[in-house]
């Protein structure tokens, strides 16, 4: 019963808040990405980002663009499970919706080049993961199924349902700080090279607190609860003991006489004996709980960093650009400050022992895309993206559990309406390789289609605004957990919703 409770901890600690882009990038770096997403082979100044070979070919001199956003998630779990039957507030339902809303109301990112001649020298900032906190008031599924297990477990000792308030939050932030040049080998075509460093900083929280059980005299505290079943229990204990020690003098007093032991007491003392194991064994369970009669309340602070190399090429041609990148895996070792100070038999929560290094390595990336002017002022764009992810290192090697990497396809099209006024608007595919053994309900992601929406307005000959709107419609992926011995078979069904707004300027010196 305890490796139940750890584990639903353990595993609360792994809640992220990517915003688009695979399981643990983010590539909406720029507002012209949210107004249209097929910016692969776009040749402007959020290709630092996007195609960094592309923008050797701007115009000579300083290009900058500052971008805000905010971002509005929520995830929702419907969980299935018969335990939840037993719940004082769930009125004999056995599922029940478990809903965490993610707020980034600030996500910046800075891009700039400096063009001269046939150079180019970039640098970037923009947050590549994570970006914001994610909280579940009440809690989520697994915890839940953990304590209605318990309180199954409990029945023979007269418990009849449960209460608990449970808590998670999980909160990270991975900043990317990108530097690299491109050169232009021709006219038509460039190259480009440089390295990313990423620093990431999260905090988890998770707790189990008032664990209340229900009896026939009404709700207790599970310490009340635990209390008064020990004192039962060591009352029938000492009274087996009691017979036990009664029977066992009247069997020596048969042998000592040398007469045959009745069956009847042979009977008798190996079934005092059972039930006094039974009760031994009740009591060391109930014992493995007693830490928790408070409740449980865990947290964790991560750092680390990583860096990777970068490289790409571009080439144009007519009223065609192709473009490609290549992110190289960054390796990531997360250093944990945790209140979980010595290792523990679930492996799971080894995951936060203080002082201990977690593989969180961001995967490679390969992006392709193209674009086509169709006339001098409309543009049609493609690209897709491949994420390495089997190739990472996660955790217990959670990526081996995928059953495939992460991809995505998207296009879009850009149109000038006058000198000053363009107009856009894009889709993304994301699909990825999920499975019910990787999938759980504290950190998940599910495949989706996105689009966006937006302008941008010169200001100024200098100056341009950009302002967008951005959506994920999220699938709903369907997982049934396999039951271990203490608990019961589990359904869950996951989804998320996703909007993002944001204003951007650039600026060319």
């Amino acid at each position: 019963m305890n490796k139940l409770k750890f584990a639903c901890i353990a595993f609360a600690m792994t809640a992220s808040t990517a915003y688009a882009g695979g399981i643990l990038t983010n590539t909406n770096t720029n507002i012209a990405f949210n107004r249209m997403m097929a910016r692969d082979g776009v040749i402007a100044i959020d290709g630092v980002y996007t195609n960094p070979a592309g923008v050797v070919f701007m115009d000579e001199g300083w290009h900058l663009s500052l971008n805000w956003q905010a971002a509005f998630q929520t995830r929702t779990i419907l969980t299935t499970n018969p335990d939840f039957a037993l719940g004082m507030s769930n009125n004999g339902q056995t599922t029940k919706e478990f809903k965490g809303e993610a707020i980034a109301p600030v996500i910046p990112s800075i891009q700039a080049a400096y063009n001269r001649g046939r150079w180019s020298l970039q640098g970037s900032f923009a947050l590549t993961g994570g970006g914001g906190k994610c909280e579940f008031d009440n809690g989520i599924g697994s915890f839940e199924s953990a304590v209605g297990a318990i309180a199954k477990s409990l029945q023979p000792l007269g418990a009849t349902g449960y209460d608990v308030d449970g808590y998670m939050r999980g909160k990270q932030y991975y900043f990317g700080f990108t530097l690299g040049a491109a050169y232009k080998l021709t006219d038509n075509l460039s190259v480009y090279g440089g390295a990313r460093l990423i620093y990431g900083t999260a905090s988890y929280k998770a707790n189990l607190s008032n664990i209340r059980v229900n009896t026939a005299a009404g709700a207790v505290p599970f310490g009340t609860f635990l209390d008064n079943a020990n004192v039962t229990i060591a009352g029938g204990i000492a009274q087996y003991s009691a017979g036990i020690t009664k029977l066992e003098a009247g069997i020596a007093q048969y042998q000592a006489a040398g007469a045959p032991v009745p069956e009847e007491l042979t009977t008798q003392l190996a079934t005092a004996k059972a039930a006094k194991a039974q009760l031994e064994g009740t009591q060391q369970s109930l014992q493995t709980l007693d830490i928790y009669r408070e409740g449980v309340s865990l947290m964790s602070d991560q750092t680390g960093w990583g860096v990777a190399p970068i490289v790409g090429i571009d080439y144009k041609t007519g009223d065609f650009n192709f473009a490609a990148k290549y992110e190289f895996k960054t390796r990531i070792r997360m250093k944990n400050s945790s209140t979980v100070k010595e290792a523990h038999q679930i492996a799971a929560i080894n995951k936060y022992r203080d002082g201990s290094k977690v593989p969180e390595d961001q995967p490679a990336l390969l992006t392709v895309g193209a674009q086509w002017s169709v006339i001098p002022t409309v543009r049609i764009n493609a690209g897709y993206h491949l994420f390495f992810d089997k190739s990472a290192h996660w955790y217990n090697h959670e990526e081996k559990k995928l059953d495939g990497n992460t991809w995505e396809v998207n296009g879009g099209a850009e149109w000038d309406v006058t000198d000053k006024l363009l107009v856009s608007g894009g889709f993304q595919k994301t699909n990825y390789g999920l499975s019910d053994e990787y999938m759980n309900d504290m950190s998940f992601v599910v495949s989706s289609y996105s689009y966006g929406v937006g302008l941008s307005y010169k200001l100024s000959k200098k100056m341009k605004l950009n302002v967008a709107y951005f959506q994920t419609n999220y699938d709903t992926y369907k997982q049934d957990v396999t039951p271990t011995a203490t608990n019961s078979t589990t359904h869950n069904d996951y989804t998320r919703t996703n909007r993002v707004v944001g204003v951007g300027l650039d600026i060319d010196f």
